[in-house]
């Protein structure tokens, strides 16, 4: 669905599109992506959040990211910002360009209720530091999150669970497939998976996807993609369900009208944060 945020970005929400259309623990999948600086340009000025992660990739571009805490960020082709929302986070993201193409995605990932609260954390991630396994064939693929082994290969992305932490165990693989190339992705069983494709069509396990569809996923521990007639690009994302209820009002994603309720009374007294 075309819409746009922020301060007037143009982008397609397809996860997250119409309100209630989640994949748990997927909240929303946004792309943006455009050579018209009237289209990003006015970026994503100061605003709040709370009860969830944030993650931004960006394809192509230069974004900057600023918070409360202190943190900047330099968002640039290939790399990814992470930001735990936790409490309270009052952050922006602009543009660092006036010209030229801008394109990228923005993903929320939900929190376990008891973690909704924790402190807010940030991470910026260079594209340096984002693992890309080239098979053959000129298949490539880039681990962003999560462990994939594949093929006698076992990479691991950036962002990782650990004992205790990130109970969603997010999987995250950017795919990139030359025309009638063919990978098979191992998933997680028990996990909710999509397959977003951003360039070219696919075929998802026998079906085809054109680009700028999601593709949900059903119950497995594999998924096998192969690329379109002039080759292909996925974003593939999984995730383990919290299976928690959501309450959701703007930027803030909690699991009772009480605790929105609470979100609000603390942002307009500026406790959210505190």
């Amino acid at each position: 669905m075309e819409t746009s945020d922020g301060a007037g970005v143009k982008l397609r929400r397809s996860i997250g599109a119409g309100g209630g259309n989640r994949l748990d623990p997927f909240l929303m999948l946004d792309e943006f992506g455009t050579d018209n600086p009237e289209d990003y340009i006015a970026g994503f000025p100061p605003h709040p959040h709370r009860g969830f992660e944030t993650v931004t990739y960006m394809i192509d571009g230069h974004m900057r990211h600023e918070d409360h805490l202190g943190n900047v960020g330099e968002l640039k082709s290939g790399g990814v910002q992470w930001m735990t929302a936790g409490r309270g986070v009052i952050h922006s993201e602009m543009p660092q360009q006036e010209s030229g193409r801008m394109r990228g995605f923005q993903l929320w990932i939900n929190l376990p209720a008891a973690e909704k609260m924790t402190p807010a954390a940030y991470r910026d991630i260079p594209a340096a530091d984002i693992p890309v396994l080239e098979l053959d064939d000129g298949r490539r693929l880039k681990v962003i999150a999560g462990t994939l082994s594949i093929e006698g290969h076992t990479v691991a992305g950036p962002v990782n669970s650990e004992p205790g932490r990130m109970r969603t165990d997010p999987l995250m693989v950017d795919v990139e497939l030359p025309a009638g190339a063919r990978v098979t992705l191992p998933v997680p069983p028990g996990h909710n998976a999509f397959a977003y494709v951003y360039e070219g069509g696919v075929d998802v396990a026998g079906a085809a996807l054109p680009a700028r569809n999601v593709g949900i996923l059903g119950a497995g521990d594999h998924v096998e993609f192969v690329g379109g007639k002039a080759g292909s690009r996925v974003l593939v994302l999984a995730g383990s369900p919290l299976e928690e209820p959501v309450v959701q009002y703007g930027p803030f994603v909690m699991n009772t009208r009480e605790e929105i309720d609470q979100a609000l009374a603390d942002y307009r007294s500026g406790q959210l944060t505190t």
